[in-house]
């Protein structure tokens, strides 16, 4: 059987959580494999709502494995206060929730770290979540982070964990003024999270591949979205790691060659949280017209998501650097009312014109987005599942988006619930329409 891989197609918040939660009850495994507890998967149910931040969206289905792989960066504290929830839904966890021995583990040097950079950059800060996402990765990368495996061993995390606070310590006292971290405090709190999490602690890796061999259905989920790639986003106002396509795989220890469903998860308009460049944003009545239809405050922070008209530009991009295979379409209905839809089709630069996106944010701050616009519906769809009950401009709409990106859509979301959703397990509105 496939992996099947669902991606965020823009800055993040496309409600991948939701899609993720349909697609699970069609499949073995849900694999997570990238970013940390600083993105908020929101599933709704019924008048339940539910964010995620680390477990898998297919957690609310029996029968589903869901890995935490070892793309991802975990906080202890969020972890287990995850776990807890999901427990007290009524929902088992041990059994089903399996966790990499190498992922990195977020310590509370990162998120000190992480909150002094941010006010010392000031002005010129990149909006992060303050959640010790970006230090963690750094530490992976210069090669002195603590991984879950390190755990197992109380002498050898002491030495690594000694050796890192030092560092960690006076760069705070003597760069940020902050206060230092107590070592031993921080060795015997992780231990005890060491003995929480060692019923789900195992090698993911080869998990997924006898899985694979096996003929299971693996769905990968990545966090925040494509636009936010540390190479291929709008950098330096990015997230540390790749939530594009390449990312799944180291991030899962899975050949590429398993991979033959690349989902494209795109919202019907834009959003963005934090800084960076943003060309259709719309920082007036119709970005706060969107907001608020649309709920558009992050479900990790609660921050006032910037609003804006749909970037088929910057879409067609996120389409080429991952493969997309198909699209699905979320939070149309939010599109109800508006008189005229503009969609940014080019960009002006410099006095050309082009349709290329450029991911450098020098640049892309100084374009300015040129628009055609199409027509907008009043008919509230909210909740409709059948491509019949939608409007004509509604599915005019869609259809712009199929042909301009060359992507077949093959779901549409109509609303937060699982049940508002138009999908039939294949292409809704094809690209050659």
């Amino acid at each position: 059987m496939p992996v099947t891989v669902v991606i965020g197609s823009q800055w993040g918040d496309e409600g991948k959580g939701k899609i993720v939660d349909l697609l699970s009850q069609e499949v073995d495994i849900v694999a997570r494999y990238q970013g940390g507890a600083n993105a908020g998967h929101t599933i709704c149910w019924g008048d339940k709502t539910f964010v995620l931040h680390l477990v898998p969206s297919g957690i609310f289905h029996e029968g589903v494995t869901c890995v935490i792989g070892n793309g991802v960066v975990l906080d202890p504290v969020a972890l287990l206060e995850e776990i807890r929830m999901i427990r007290s839904l009524g929902y088992e966890v041990e059994g089903r929730l399996l966790i990499s021995h190498n992922a990195h583990l977020i310590m509370p040097y990162h998120r000190k770290l992480e909150e002094a950079r941010e006010r010392f950059r000031d002005a010129d800060a990149i909006g992060t979540t303050r959640r010790g996402i970006g230090p963690a990765y750094m530490d992976k990368f210069a090669r002195t982070g603590i991984r879950v495996v390190d755990l197992l061993d109380r002498d050898v995390l002491r030495k690594k964990l000694k050796q890192a606070i030092e560092e960690k310590n006076a760069i705070l006292r003597e760069v940020y003024k902050a206060e230092a971290l107590d070592v031993d405090a921080i060795i015997e709190e992780y231990v005890e999270f060491d003995k929480l999490i060692d019923p789900y602690v195992t090698d993911t890796a080869e998990y997924l591949n006898q899985a694979l061999r096996e003929g299971k259905h693996i769905l990968a989920e990545g966090a925040q979205g494509s636009l936010l790639d540390v190479d291929f986003g709008t950098y330096p106002y990015v997230t540390s790691s790749h939530p594009t396509v390449g990312g799944c795989c180291t991030g899962l220890g899975i050949p590429p060659t398993a991979i033959t469903r690349i989902i494209g998860i795109v919202k019907a308009y834009c959003t963005r949280v934090g800084n960076g460049p943003f060309p259709t944003e719309q920082p007036n009545e119709v970005g706060n017209r969107l907001r608020e239809i649309g709920h558009e405050y992050g479900a990790t922070t609660g921050r006032p998501r910037r609003c804006g008209w749909l970037d088929l530009v910057a879409l067609r991009y996120s389409s080429m650097i991952n493969g997309f295979t198909e699209l699905a379409i979320t939070k149309l209905d939010v599109l109800t009312g508006f008189e005229t839809l503009p969609v940014c089709t080019r960009y002006r630069y410099d006095g050309k014109i082009s349709q290329r996106f450029p991911s450098e944010a020098h640049t892309l701050e100084k374009v300015e987005p040129l628009y055609e616009v199409l027509p907008g519906w009043q008919e509230d769809i909210q909740g409709a599942s059948r491509l019949e009950d939608l409007p004509e401009a509604a599915r005019q709409y869609l259809e712009f988006i199929a042909r301009f990106t060359g992507v077949d859509i093959s779901l549409i979301s109509t609303g937060p619930k699982r049940e508002q959703t138009i999908w039939n397990g294949r292409a809704v509105i094809s690209a050659s329409v």
